[in-house]
């Protein structure tokens, strides 16, 4: 009888070097999930818009703290052996946590995660099996972009390590195919890629990859 994991779809996804060994990987990892604790809480208006043109900010914040839990409950059960809760249900209004605790809670599961060796295993996702270093090389990517989208869109710095930039740049250029690609990047997908400059720092070249316009100012900014 065929295995119940085995019979999930493997997502051939290959993580850069840096993300296939724990101490280089939470290297990459740890400062940007600290840098995200300190923008998911904010005064701003949660219906502003964002760079990412499918979410609001209050939006974009249930999306990212959703989806951080999802990342940080897979990487510490990859077999999928207990249940999981749905990221795009969660809604950051009916937290009782700290938003910031949440980001915390989430990175000790996956720092515990990464010590007890799932960068060498496969993870169950929502709808395929990846290897784990490709897994918390998406994580990384994730909130290397949609920390820049909300820290812009709710005017708080955001300056991740170039390291990390380029590692999530490496990820998602071997990774993004054209089919996932939209328009507007509705639906978790990407928008079209926006060209920078030659001389553009990593997270620029990052962000153009990822359909955001480098340049992009909330609207009081603009006017």
């Amino acid at each position: 009888m065929t295995n119940q994991i085995d019979a999930i779809p493997f997502f051939p996804a290959v993580a850069p070097a840096a993300c296939t060994e724990v101490t280089s990987a939470w290297a990459l990892l740890a400062p940007v999930l600290e840098a995200l604790a300190d923008v998911v809480e904010t005064s701003a208006p949660l219906e502003a818009p964002t760079p990412c043109r499918s979410y609001s900010v209050g939006e974009l914040r249930d999306h990212v703290l959703g989806w951080l839990q999802y990342f940080a409950v897979a990487l510490a059960d990859p077999d999928r052996t207990g249940p999981r809760l749905e990221p795009d249900a969660y809604r950051a209004a009916q937290e009782s946590r700290p938003l910031p605790d949440v980001v915390h809670d989430s990175a000790a599961r996956i720092r515990t995660a990464l010590d007890g060796g799932v960068l060498q295993r496969r993870v169950v996702m929502s709808q395929a099996q990846m290897d784990g270093a490709a897994v918390v090389s998406m994580a990384l990517g994730e909130y290397v972009v949609h920390g820049w989208d909300l820290a812009t869109a709710t005017g708080r710095p955001w300056q991740p390590s170039s390291q990390a930039c380029q590692a999530s740049l490496e990820f998602f250029a071997g990774t993004v195919a054209p089919e996932y690609r939209s328009e507007d990047g509705a639906g978790g997908m990407f928008g079209p890629e926006v060209e920078v400059s030659p001389d553009a720092s990593p997270l620029q070249r990052l962000l153009g990859f990822a359909g955001r316009d480098p340049r992009w100012a909330p609207p009081a900014a603009q006017a």
